[in-house]
C-alpha cells in the first residue's frame, strides 16, 4: 500500500459527517475507510456552529484513521448549498508561441481571461468548468493542446459561492486540522459516478436528497447545465415523524431508518415498529402501513418539488437519476416514478462497503479528484515535451495532491495555489 495513491474526501452534510478514505491502485479505486459523525452544527447547509461542527469532522475522520490504521492530514472538501450559483463565461486570447501551437500557457491564459467578469463582492470563484475551446472557430474542442491555430477560445461555466458560506466551511475544517488539498461542487463530483458517459451527453438529471435540502443538477452535452437546491430533504421527514408520533428527533429518525417507508400501497399492516414515547412513557406499537401515511405526504411534497424543478428545465431524454441518504428508504423509487413519470433509476456506487446512496458524493469526490491528477499529470508530460522548464499549473490552477501511506506528520508543502489564493481572501 505504500506505493499506491491515497484520497480522502469530507462530506459535510446537514444530518451527517462523512470522511472517506480510497486507495488507488494498478488504477483502480478502493475504498478501504470509512468515518460517519452526526454533523450538529449544520443547519441548511450553512454553518451554525463552529465548534460542533469541528468536532463532528473530527470524530469522522478519527473513526476513518482507526479503520485503516492512517493519520489523515489533507482531504478533499465538497462544497453545496443553495448559496452556488453557476455563470457562463466565456474567454478569448490570441495564441502566443511564434510557431501558432498551443500550449498548457494559453489554455491558462484563456481559463484566466474567462473569469475577468463582474461579480458581487460577497461572493467567491470557487471553480471555471470548461464545457469547451474554440480554435480558430472550430469548436466542440475538450482539449486544444497541440493544435495550430491563431486564436483560442473557451466557453464554460463559472461556480460561485457566497464567502461568509464557504469561510465558515472552511474554517471549520482547517481547526479540525486538516489541510485541504482540494475543493470541488458536489453535483459536479456526484455526477462523476452517478451518471454514465452517455446520459451526461443526451440530457440527465440528478436529484440528491439529502437531509434539508435537495439538490436538482442537470448535465447535457457532457457539461453542467442547471443547479437548482429546493429547502427540503430527509430530515423533514424526521420532524414529521417526531411530531406525529410525540418522540424525540432521535427517535423519529431510529423509526424512519429502521421501519421507514415511503410508498403507502406496498405497506402492510401486519408488520410493527416499536416506538418509544417521550416522558418515559410505555413503548407503543404503530403498522408500516400507520408509519407510511406520516412519510408518504412529505415524500410526495419533496418529489411534486423535483417535478416542477424538471418541468421548467424542459426535456430530459436521460431521465432522473436519484442519490442521497433519504432516497435508501423502501418505497422511495416507486413513489417518484408515480410522481415524476419519467425515466428514474437509483445511483448506488459499487464498491464494497459503501453500496449504499448515501455515499455517493464521498465516493464522487475521491473519483473527480484522481480524475483531475491523472490530467494534470498527462498535461505536464505535454510540456516537457515542448518544454525543458518546469511545466506550468493545471489549467484550472488546480492541483490536488496524492497521499501516500503512511503519510509524514508535517503538514503538506505542496498544497495548490488555487486554494492558497482562495484562504488568502479570508484569512489574511
Amino acid at each position: 500500500m505504500d506505493n499506491n495513491e491515497i484520497y480522502v474526501s469530507l462530506d459535510v452534510g446537514t444530518t451527517e459527517v462523512k470522511v472517506m478514505i480510497g486507495e488507488i491502485s494498478a488504477g483502480i479505486l478502493n475504498i478501504i475507510g470509512v468515518g460517519k459523525a452526526p454533523s450538529t452544527g449544520i443547519k441548511k447547509g450553512t454553518v451554525v456552529d463552529i465548534d460542533a461542527t469541528v468536532a463532528s469532522i473530527r470524530q469522522a475522520t478519527e473513526e476513518a484513521e482507526r479503520m485503516v490504521g492512517v493519520s489523515i492530514n489533507q482531504v478533499v472538501v465538497g462544497i453545496n448549498g443553495n448559496h452556488i450559483e453557476l455563470q457562463p463565461c466565456q474567454g478569448i486570447v490570441a495564441v502566443s508561441n511564434p510557431n501558432k501551437e498551443i500550449d498548457q500557457e494559453d489554455i491558462d491564459r484563456v481559463m484566466d481571461a474567462a473569469q475577468v467578469v463582474s461579480i458581487p463582492r460577497d461572493r467567491e470563484v470557487v471553480d471555471i468548468v470548461p464545457n469547451q475551446f474554440i480554435v480558430d472557430g472550430y469548436d466542440e474542442i475538450n482539449d486544444p493542446t497541440g493544435m495550430i491555430g491563431v486564436r483560442l477560445e473557451m466557453e464554460g461555466m463559472l461556480i460561485t459561492g457566497s464567502k461568509t458560506v464557504l469561510h465558515n466551511l472552511l474554517r471549520c475544517v482547517e481547526k479540525a486540522g486538516l489541510v485541504i488539498s482540494d475543493i470541488y461542487l458536489q453535483p459536479l463530483a456526484a455526477g462523476e459516478i452517478a451518471v454514465s458517459k452517455d446520459e451526461r451527453s443526451l440530457g440527465v438529471a440528478l436529484v440528491d436528497i439529502g437531509g434539508s435540502q435537495t439538490t436538482i443538477s442537470t448535465f447535457k452535452d457532457g457539461s453542467l447545465e442547471t443547479l437548482n437546491v429546493a429547502p427540503i430533504g430527509g430530515a423533514h421527514v424526521t420532524n414529521d415523524l417526531s411530531v406525529g408520533l410525540r418522540v424525540t428527533k432521535a427517535e423519529a429518525e431510529r423509526v424512519k431508518v429502521e421501519h421507514g417507508h415511503a410508498y403507502i400501497d406496498d405497506t402492510s399492516d401486519e408488520v410493527f415498529a416499536t416506538v418509544h414515547p417521550m416522558g418515559g412513557h410505555e413503548p407503543e406499537e404503530y403498522s408500516q402501513r400507520d408509519l407510511a401515511h406520516i412519510i408518504e405526504p412529505r415524500m410526495e411534497e419533496i418529489f411534486e418539488i423535483i417535478a416542477e424543478e424538471l418541468t421548467g428545465i424542459g426535456d430530459i431524454p436521460g431521465g432522473v437519476v436519484l442519490t442521497g441518504g433519504t432516497v435508501m428508504m423502501p418505497g422511495t423509487l416507486e413513489l417518484a416514478r408515480e410522481i415524476i413519470g419519467r425515466n428514474i433509476r437509483m445511483a448506488i456506487p459499487d464498491y464494497i462497503g459503501v453500496r449504499e446512496p448515501r455515499y455517493t458524493n464521498g465516493v464522487g469526490l475521491i473519483e473527480f479528484t484522481h480524475l483531475h491528477v491523472r490530467m494534470n499529470e498527462m498535461d505536464e508530460m505535454v510540456v516537457a515535451t515542448h518544454d525543458e522548464e518546469e511545466p506550468p499549473a493545471y489549467r484550472k490552477t488546480r492541483n490536488p495532491e496524492k497521499q501516500r501511506v503512511p503519510q509524514e506528520e508535517k503538514e503538506s508543502l505542496g498544497v495548490k495555489k488555487r486554494v492558497r489564493s482562495f484562504f488568502k481572501v479570508f484569512f489574511e
